[in-house]
């Protein structure tokens, strides 16, 4: 599972100290696709910084898949998102001189792991994301949408138990963001992983199973997209988003 017990992460801005999260509680058992939202500044990108292990939290704890990531420290940590974390950005990060199979390649060739076991998982990720044929060529020639399948298929080269998306959908047209969503849900059934996507956009939350809402650095509620009350559109998130906040 993915669980957060009280946790507190602040920063210091010049002489002032700014807590970005005050005391999250979070629980996510079964793998599947879920969703935070939350207004800017309500401490959602370092919930997730703190889940890939990229910075610590001041107190509480983090288990991630059996780890207790509040207690890693480097090199464990290196290990921990090599192995057991992917991570999707709104920017692709695409390396622009390589392919995009070698795009997808390249975490295995950092960690001295290049050869034919990788390039057939970058092979089949490629292929089952509708870029078989795209494998050779360069970002440059390929479209928004496709950089991004590009970045997701390397996110899960190691077939790791968290995807962690941070507005993956950011630089993306409406149709191509609906085809992305709709993707990464399909992805976390497939490949028995969790994706944790954080967005602002209720269309993308609409395809979580499960939405946290995060405000002035706590989990103040969630939406429970599809329920035995049926399923939420983009119009019912929006609107249970809002009274949550309201009532924060």
């Amino acid at each position: 599972m993915i669980r957060c017990v009280g946790v507190e992460k602040a920063y210091r801005m010049g002489e002032r100290q700014v807590a970005a999260l005050r005391g999250v509680d979070l629980e996510i058992g079964e793998p599947g696709f879920y969703g935070i939202m939350g207004q800017s500044g309500s401490g959602k990108s370092t919930l997730l910084h703190l889940l890939a292990a990229l910075d610590w939290p001041d107190k509480g704890e983090i288990e991630v898949a059996g780890t207790a990531v509040h207690r890693l420290r480097e090199p464990e940590a290196t290990r921990f998102r090599r192995s057991r974390v992917g991570i999707v950005f709104q920017q692709f990060n695409l390396i622009p001189t390589l392919t995009a199979l070698e795009n997808v390649e390249l975490p295995g060739m950092l960690a001295g792991q290049a050869g034919g076991e990788v390039r057939g998982r970058a092979e089949e990720l490629l292929g089952r994301l509708g870029l078989g044929d795209r494998a050779g060529h360069r970002p440059d020639a390929l479209s928004g949408g496709e950089q991004q399948r590009v970045a997701i298929a390397r996110a899960l080269l190691f077939r790791p138990a968290l995807v962690l998306a941070d507005e993956p959908t950011g630089n993306l047209d409406s149709t191509s963001a609906g085809k992305l969503w709709r993707l990464l849900a399909d992805l976390s059934e497939s490949e028995g992983t969790w994706v944790l996507m954080v967005t602002h956009e209720a269309a993308a939350a609409a395809n979580c199973r499960r939405v946290f809402v995060l405000s002035d650095g706590r989990v103040t509620g969630r939406i429970e997209v599809g329920s035995k009350d049926g399923v939420l559109d983009a119009s019912g998130v929006a609107t249970r988003y809002q009274q949550l906040v309201r009532t924060a």
